[in-house]
């Protein structure tokens, strides 16, 4: 379960080119092999909740076969919506939502309004709840919804036209969920079933995508396909599967097939910066790295942005809390670090503004921050030559800008995912496939920023609560009192919610969390292990992170900050 803000109108931000060449041609039906696939699939999947339906119907109290039934019927529907997915999700969402949303309220900003979870994600959270018997009239009701809609799918095909385009930038989106989503489990946590849904959709892009496939060329689209569903198939294991290496060598060669260029998902071009929250004033570069050093821009004129955001640190200040400005007390939150700031749609903790210029701004008023008054910042620029006639908006722009280059794309993993298989040790390929596997990490820490941003059209900012506790004692947890994005937004879901940020360089930036309590990587691990605050005994009833533990071995819990490890930016002050 988690929350998430939704931004209406913004764009798919992959580098998506549609033309893909293989033999040179593309036949104009692809619209119409597209519909009579989904039209030989629909009744598959139909039938399958009828299945599901039935076996929820079977569930008798304190019977652990009929949960098993009910839980192999779920699995099986799942498998059946994967192959038609890549359709619904692109041409039907309403739809696609009532199968396949989230186990939670999602809720729309600014509007506050939000919907009871439904869909295939519910009925998992209601099959593995250990109230489960106390459920049956719930999971009836949600099998009921499933069935009907599900019959009346093909009444959608009425009238219905698509592109050529259209069809490839449905199949581009499903890859990219097949790469972060299906194979780390974000649809199906408690039922692992993820390997098996990547193949169900890999296996429906080979379908979709026959007539370009060139069956006798190695390194061609059917090539990475076959090899794609074969690791899959093969390896249906969860926790076991080997995701490195199916990114590295499979998806990852097919993507850039796709797209008809040099680019994939872990290229540094990948995600526009463009498409994010931003002024219309084009800012200074050189002018802003400039100004990220100046005190002038303080009330007192003793602090600078690097007086808190120090680039040999990461840009980070190694602080718990900062101080005020007047140093008589500790500012209210752990320092973020900036770079990859400017891939969010929200910004600071409980992610009260959207744009980087208005970070700047925010956090120059900030009585306890900078607390900058703007006839005196302008004043006392104006009387150094370098700024004499800029203005306050320039200010903000330019440092904005700088704050957008503050991406390098330079660790140990990238290099990997480039193609130097070097790059990374054993203990951290093995954190990583931890990191997207058995330790549910990129569920909410997406590939490639490892952030909240949300896959495939990266155009919704995640917030979470974790049941974070005061301090890093987690045997005897105290309650953090931060509200949160609730002071934000007046809603009780947020109520201790906060961005989720990169997790990477974070192997560098300790302390951590919002309120900076875990003193080092390996107390933030152990707590996700035990459930949250939940796990280890606070009441936060609406905590988005499972409560459950994940079992992890001394052994996991190293090769997961190793590979956190690998997440470090190279010669940062170099860029």
């Amino acid at each position: 379960m988690r929350w998430r803000v939704a931004f209406p109108g913004i764009c798919v931000l992959l580098l998506i080119a549609v033309m893909l060449t293989s033999r040179g041609t593309r036949p104009a039906s692809l619209p119409d092999g597209v519909v009579a696939y989904f039209k030989r699939q629909q009744p598959n999947f139909a039938a399958k909740t009828v299945l599901l339906q039935q076996r929820i119907a079977q569930l008798q109290p304190g019977d652990s076969i009929s949960l098993k039934a009910a839980r192999q019927a779920l699995r099986d529907c799942r498998i059946a919506y994967k192959s038609i997915a890549f359709f619904l999700e692109y041409f039907f969402a309403s739809e696609a939502c009532v199968f396949n949303a989230p186990a939670k309220y999602e809720i729309e900003e600014p509007y506050i309004e939000y919907e009871e979870p439904v869909g295939l994600q519910q009925v998992e959270a209601l099959l593995y709840d250990p109230a489960v018997w106390q459920r049956r009239q719930e999971l009836a009701a949600q099998a009921t919804v499933l069935v009907q809609t599900a019959q009346d799918l093909n009444a959608l095909l009425y009238q219905f036209s698509a592109t050529s385009p259209q069809v490839m930038e449905s199949i581009q989106q499903e890859l990219v969920r097949i790469m972060t989503l299906y194979i780390t489990g974000y649809d199906a946590p408690l039922l692992k079933s993820g390997i098996a849904e990547a193949a169900a959709a890999m296996k429906a892009i080979d379908s979709i995508l026959i007539p370009y496939q060139d069956l006798d060329k190695k390194d061609s689209i059917q090539y990475y396909l076959q090899k794609g569903i074969y690791m899959l198939t093969t390896q249906p294991d969860f926790d076991a599967f080997d995701r490195l290496s199916f990114l590295a060598d499979n998806a990852l060669p097919l993507q850039r097939l796709l797209l008809n260029s040099g680019h994939d998902l872990f290229s540094a071009t990948a995600l526009k910066k463009d498409i994010f929250p931003h002024s219309n004033i084009a800012g200074d570069t050189a002018l802003g790295r400039r100004l990220f050093f100046e005190k002038a821009l303080s009330g007192n004129a003793t602090r600078s942005c690097a007086t808190c955001h120090q680039p040999d640190r990461y840009f980070t200040d190694g602080l718990a809390r900062n101080k005020s400005l007047s140093g008589e007390e500790a500012l209210p939150r752990h320092t973020p670090g900036l770079l990859y700031a400017a891939y969010q749609y929200s910004q600071f903790w409980d992610g009260r503004v959207q744009s980087l210029e208005e970070q700047v701004k925010a956090v120059m008023h900030s009585p306890q921050e900078m607390n900058a008054d703007d006839d005196t910042v302008l004043q006392r620029l104006h009387s150094m030559p370098a700024y004499s006639n800029i203005t306050l908006a320039e200010v903000q722009a330019a440092l904005a800008a700088y704050l957008r280059t503050l991406a390098p794309f330079n660790s140990p993993f990238d290099h990997y995912m480039a193609g130097n298989r070097r790059a990374l040790t054993t203990e951290q390929r093995q954190g990583g496939n931890l990191f997207m596997g058995k330790g549910g990490c990129a569920t909410c820490h997406f590939a490639p920023l490892f952030n909240g941003l949300i896959p495939p059209l990266y155009n919704r900012t995640e917030f979470e609560v974790l049941g974070t506790p005061a301090t890093d004692d987690l045997d005897h947890p105290l309650p953090d009192l931060d509200s949160g994005r609730l002071a934000f937004f007046p809603i009780d879901l947020y109520k201790g919610a906060f961005k989720t940020p990169t997790v990477r360089n974070a192997a560098v930036t300790a302390p951590y969390m919002h309120n900076g309590a875990f003193r080092n990587m390996e107390q933030v691990i152990d707590l996700y292990d035990r459930g949250g605050g939940n796990g280890i005994g606070l009441p936060v009833p609406n905590q988005t992170l499972s409560p459950l533990p994940l079992h992890l071995t001394p052994k996991e819990k190293q090769a997961l900050i190793a590979f956190i490890t690998a997440l470090t930016d190279k010669d940062l002050l170099k860029q």
